[in-house]
């Protein structure tokens, strides 16, 4: 996973590009008709059930575009909301307030949805020993929020990027001209590189299983697109050598039998690809 320096560098990309996209030059329906010395104050209003998230992300973005501006909070992220909430005041220039209020409501509407979804996952899974993890399939250029969101839900983030884990999926083994080719070759290049990463390998049979269980140091083997009885052959075969993920189009309705099968993980790019943002909304009062 990245570090907390790195996650605060994309974070604060985030912000900045939302900023130079949203605002450019200048807001010229505030500045053409509030006061530069206005004052005002605004309520973040729950529209729609779920859990909010973006809480935190918020205040960032009210810092960046004004210092002096104030929030005063009254529920948290992974707070359960409903229709009517206020989860927070923010006080300050009025043109300021103005300017952050579609990064805000953009970005906590969408990390609202997904911290939602991943609370169903969660609450579904509860009592099985298996968590719920999130995927690469998330909106380019704020992914760092997205897998935030995930987490306030009460899921597990996956790797980050492309850089901080190995993940062999069917077309790099295939490309590689097989499950050992491949993994020989990660291993030689780990080490000539002198890098320390976690290999995960995907699995499209219990035969492809028994080629991975053969190589020693093994993070994880992705069973993928497994029948349920496939999947819970696949769970014995590894007998806990090394964890176990169950992935490919896992929904709400089917998660809780995949975990039954014992899998340490269930893996769904629906987390932050298929969600509708939560009905939030800025207002003056």
């Amino acid at each position: 996973m990245i570090s907390k320096i790195q996650m605060a560098k994309e974070l604060e990309g985030i912000i900045k590009n939302g900023i130079r996209e949203d605002i450019g030059e200048g807001d010229h329906s505030s500045l053409a008709c509030i006061p530069k010395d206005a004052r005002g104050k605004a309520k973040l209003l729950v529209k729609e059930e779920g859990i909010i998230a973006g809480v935190e992300f918020a205040k960032m973005i009210f810092k960046e575009i004004d210092q002096d501006l104030e929030v005063e909070t009254f529920l948290v992220d992974g707070d359960k909301v409903y229709v009517g909430d206020i989860v927070f005041f923010v006080t300050g220039s009025s043109q300021s307030i103005l300017k952050a209020e579609r990064l805000v409501l953009n970005a906590m509407q969408r990390m609202s949805a997904i911290a939602t979804k991943t609370k169903k996952f969660v609450d579904i899974l509860k009592g099985t020993k298996t968590k719920v993890l999130d995927t690469r399939k998330t909106t380019p250029g704020i992914r760092a929020i997205e897998k935030w969101a995930v987490k306030i839900g009460g899921g597990v983030n996956h790797r980050f990027a492309l850089y901080d884990m190995i993940m062999l999926k069917d077309n790099h083994i295939d490309f590689a001209g097989g499950v050992d080719k491949a993994i020989k070759k990660t291993k030689d290049y780990l080490k000539e590189n002198n890098l320390d990463l976690k290999i995960i390998v995907e699995a499209r049979s219990l035969d492809e299983i028994k080629l991975i269980l053969n190589h020693q140091g093994i993070h994880r083997i992705l069973i993928d697109n497994f029948s349920y009885e496939e999947t819970e052959q696949a769970v014995k075969l590894i007998a806990g050598q090394c964890e176990t993920e169950s992935s490919g189009s896992i929904t709400l309705k089917t998660a809780r039998i995949y975990a039954e099968c014992g899998v340490d993980y269930i893996s769904s790019g629906a987390l932050t690809h298929s969600v509708s943002n939560m009905d939030l909304s800025l207002k003056a009062i």
